[in-house]
């Protein structure tokens, strides 16, 4: 692909059902100090009263209205209607702050080949923004090689597949693109359906391509709320995991990652069936063992064995081992003080 000066931003937002969220997401894109080219939104099929919160926006807006298919095939809609030079998305719940656009077109100023990047986040809670940022939770190694263009701008020069299937800090709402790029890459994987952590498989369909940019600024905020998939951590390594094996067998180009990948999808399994017994949910305890080959685990062993016992003795069974599980996290806490 050639590198070429870019100008223009289109944003694409996909909503459904979101009326009383939409609002403050639609004002902090229209807000923001580097004005849009156009702002598409796909109401993807609401139900809920988002067809007179878009009205009252009228023309700063353009709106796609689509049958019910989720939010893959919401964003691929509104991608295949921009016409900006870069493509940024924004779900309908999330916020941006007014210098994300300006700070990320800055980016593809410095670095004209980019293909893709990510800005940092933060999580809000009860409309307060919090402290901690997305990036910082990142493993020892996990930013190493980057290559600087700036004030908290860098980049990664290589594909980082490996390097997310143990920790992915790239949320959608943080995505800026090259729309041809994405568009000859395939837009966003919606072979994968609309299971919990379905933007994974997009996230490391981009990451597979360089350069790849990186705003340290923590200029977008993910809204906490009851609907969130993301608080459901089970369902969320279950998911992601099934992505991986989806991905491995779907891709010819992630072969040389196949042990890597094969490792992950254990770890993210081994992790749901603990949470899975901490809330003495036996049925999903027997179900994950069965997805996993062997349990290497003594812990993870004696948990899938309970799981199978009969109900009175494994209610008994199950009480004890997670009485025993507090006390030992006590003592280490102790020690470590």
């Amino acid at each position: 692909m050639d590198s070429r000066p870019v100008a223009s931003i289109s944003v694409v937002v996909p909503t459904y059902n979101r009326a009383a969220l939409l609002p403050a997401t639609l004002d902090a894109i229209l807000s923001q100090t580097l004005r849009p080219l156009e702002v598409i939104i796909v109401d993807d099929g609401s139900t809920d009263d988002t067809a007179a919160v878009l009205a009252r926006y009228g023309r700063r807006l353009r709106v796609l209205r689509v049958p019910n298919g989720g939010d893959l095939k919401a964003r691929n809609a509104g991608l295949a209607e921009a016409t900006g030079d870069l493509v940024a998305f924004c779900d309908s719940d999330d916020l941006w702050k007014p210098g994300f656009l300006a700070a990320m077109l800055r980016m593809w100023q410095v670095e004209p080949a980019l293909r893709v990047a990510f800005s940092d986040f933060v999580i809000i809670r009860d409309d307060v923004w919090q402290e901690d940022r997305k990036f910082a939770d990142a493993p020892p190694g996990f930013w190493d090689g980057l290559r600087p263009l700036g004030a908290s701008m860098s980049v990664f020069d290589q594909p980082i597949v490996e390097r997310l299937l143990d920790f992915q800090p790239f949320f959608p709402s943080c995505m800026v693109a090259d729309r041809r790029f994405l568009l000859e890459v395939g837009g966003w994987d919606v072979s994968v359906g609309r299971r919990v952590g379905c933007d994974f498989a997009t996230i490391l369909r981009v990451a597979e391509h360089a350069p790849f940019g990186i705003l340290q600024q923590p200029l977008v905020g993910i809204r906490k709320h009851a609907a969130n998939h993301s608080a459901d951590v089970q369902a969320m390594n279950l998911g992601d995991a099934w992505i991986l094996e989806h991905l491995l067998a779907e891709r010819p180009s992630w072969q040389p990652h196949a042990a890597a990948v094969r490792a992950s999808v254990a770890a993210r399994r081994m992790q749901a069936l603990e949470i899975a017994f901490a809330r003495r949910d036996y049925q999903a305890v027997r179900e994950i063992a069965a997805m996993l080959p062997a349990l290497q685990s003594p812990r993870l062993r004696l948990k899938a064995q309970v799981a199978r016992l009969p109900p009175l003795v494994r209610e008994a069974s199950g009480a004890v081992l997670l009485s025993l599980g507090s006390l030992a996290s006590v003592r280490r806490r102790l020690r470590r003080g």
